[in-house]
């Protein structure tokens, strides 16, 4: 059974740090592609970052860029999502997600991620 299960996240200041974890289970992560997508109140889900399982690229969304870091841990099987100096508008439900099919993460297309983790709320505020 394909599962993916998140860990991490929670209330943190502005300026400071959180890592979040996805690990998975039924699937090796090295052959599929990984994204991770928030959804703030009110608004579309956004994807933010993600590992292309061909090349093994990483992208980065603009909003994102040179604050968070996307790895791979094939030993525990885990995709983790490293946020540096967070702002209270990186406040939203975290989701990672995988992908067998794409080649192309950086579109950012939720429909082509097969399976999600649970989520998890980040919340940046004084």
């Amino acid at each position: 059974q394909v599962q993916l299960v998140q860990s991490g996240g929670g209330l943190v200041q502005p300026g400071g740090s959180l890592r979040l974890s996805c690990a998975a289970s039924g699937f090796s992560v090295d052959d599929y592609s990984f994204g991770w997508f928030r959804q703030a109140p009110g608004q579309e889900r956004e994807g933010i970052s993600c590992i292309n399982r061909v090349d093994r690229s990483t992208h980065y969304a603009d909003s994102v860029k040179g604050r968070f870091a996307m790895s791979r841990d094939y030993a525990r099987n885990t995709v983790y999502l490293r946020m540096n100096s967070l702002k209270p508008e990186d406040t939203a439900i975290y989701y990672c997600a995988a992908s067998r099919g794409t080649n192309n993460c950086s579109e950012y297309v939720p429909a082509e991620f097969e399976d999600w983790g649970q989520g998890t709320q980040v919340t940046v505020s004084p």
